[in-house]
């Protein structure tokens, strides 16, 4: 009998590890190139403490205290975005505007409150991060109550519905004492008393204290290592925490849109009739898309309360909360889910350029500091000298001229700073940067 002599199929059978190889070493360079943008905006984020810390100590550090938003307010911007990526995850992607997401929000905050004050059957110091994800569930218990009924509606009756439950949750929670320290007050985090210690809010792996990291603005000036390597301040444990958590929740958002389930959603939104008709149960669908909005809503609120340590009615149930998820979003643009964030970064960075004397780094303060006296006392108009005409119009007008960018941006910029690039790029930011990068 003759032998055969080996065939090619032998031969790429003994090529397969060196393949697999290759394939295990191209792998993660191709995915950093398909997402190129992204790692460039993370690692942005995680450069800001220390450029700032640079730029405030430079010979331009009045200009730059004047221009950037310090850490603190970037904390802000990272939860407050959170929740208004969780509005355009239900407003951008299937087009029912929800005016009462700000009930979702106030409930995961008012949560994470009660439970440390020992008003809840759960244990005062469970770890936040549990804590976290009963705000995330409690919101979505809500959002399936009111979704059920809310979604037998459409268009500005589907708002309006929205609106009205969440102002029947504002006025219950304001006038009872059992969640404010009194009527129409909000709550701090005192403790369960009896002599117990009041909670620290810690985000980690529950249980490993080497994995955990405190939050809050109560945490002091101390510095804390990390991993007995690095340190920061308390400030910047808190940025870099808080950042982490709102990461991972805008990757799990962004990976259901991108999912057969996010597809059906932005039928919905582009037609629903039609959606409908290829066999499509979209009610379902909506109150789905809602329950998850307002899960990642109630992490939002759930990050608010551990940070600030304290809630109340006015800055997380009241309508308006809604109201700044909204602006958020039509400035950082509809339908993209990261321009929430952008949109809020801009909303604050403007507000804070234009605040107050005495609420941070600011137009007034910096005029005031740097022109001189000459300068102030010079009369423009019937009387009016520079100093006046600073006061009159800059001093605690930050929320009219924000007001006035938002009527130029609905009417300019209809479709908001990223919905903008990706219109003149074609496509999204990432796919036509990796496609540069081929």
């Amino acid at each position: 009998m003759a032998i055969s002599p080996p065939t090619s199929d032998a031969k790429e059978t003994d090529d397969e590890p060196s393949h697999a190889g290759e394939a295990a070493i191209a792998w993660p360079l191709q995915y950093l190139r398909e997402h190129a943008i992204h790692a460039a905006v993370v690692a942005f984020f995680i450069a800001y403490p220390g450029l700032y810390h640079l730029a405030v100590t430079s010979p331009a550090a009045t200009e730059a205290a004047t221009l950037l938003p310090r850490v603190e307010t970037m904390i802000a911007i990272f939860y407050f975005g959170l929740f208004a990526a969780s509005f355009d995850f239900i407003s951008g992607y299937t087009g029912y505007l929800s005016f009462g997401h700000a009930t979702f929000y106030g409930a995961g905050a008012y949560l994470v409150v009660l439970a440390a004050n020992g008003k809840l059957p759960v244990p005062y110091d469970t770890p936040f991060m549990l804590l976290v994800l009963l705000a995330g569930l409690l919101a979505v218990v809500l959002a399936v109550l009111i979704g059920a009924v809310s979604f037998r509606l459409s268009g500005v009756y589907f708002a309006m519905i929205t609106l009205g439950f969440s102002q029947v949750i504002y006025v219950f929670a304001r006038d009872w004492s059992f969640v404010s320290s009194s009527p129409r007050d909000g709550a701090a985090v005192v403790g369960p008393g009896g002599g117990a210690p009041i909670p620290v809010f810690n985000i980690g792996i529950p249980g490993v204290d080497a994995l955990n990291l405190a939050i809050g603005q109560l945490t002091g000036d101390t510095v804390e290592g990390l991993f007995g390597m690095l340190s920061f301040s308390a400030a910047e444990v808190s940025y870099y925490m808080v950042g982490l958590v709102v990461l991972v929740a805008y990757l799990a958002m962004q990976r259901i849109i991108h999912s057969p389930f996010g597809r059906v959603m932005i039928a919905v939104r582009e037609n629903e009739e039609r959606a409908r008709a290829v066999g499509y149960d979209t009610f379902w669908y909506k109150l789905t898309a809602f329950a998850v909005s307002g899960f990642f809503a109630g992490v939002a609120g759930a990050l608010f309360a551990g940070f600030r340590r304290s809630v109340a009615p006015d800055n997380s149930l009241f309508f308006l909360v809604s109201g700044d998820a909204l602006l958020a979003s039509i400035i950082g643009g509809f339908g993209t889910l990261a321009g929430p964030l952008y949109g809020r970064l801009f909303d604050e960075t403007v507000r804070e350029f234009l605040s107050k004397e005495g609420a941070g780094g600011g137009l007034l303060p910096y005029l005031r500091g740097t022109l001189s006296e000459s300068t102030l006392a010079i009369e423009l108009f019937n009387g009016l000298t520079v100093r006046e005409a600073i006061a009159t119009f800059l001093n605690g007008h930050a929320g009219l001229y924000l007001g006035l960018l938002f009527v130029a941006f609905v009417l300019f910029v209809p479709s908001g700073l990223l919905g903008s690039l990706r219109d003149r790029v074609g496509d999204t930011l990432a796919a036509a940067v990796a496609k540069r990068l081929r």
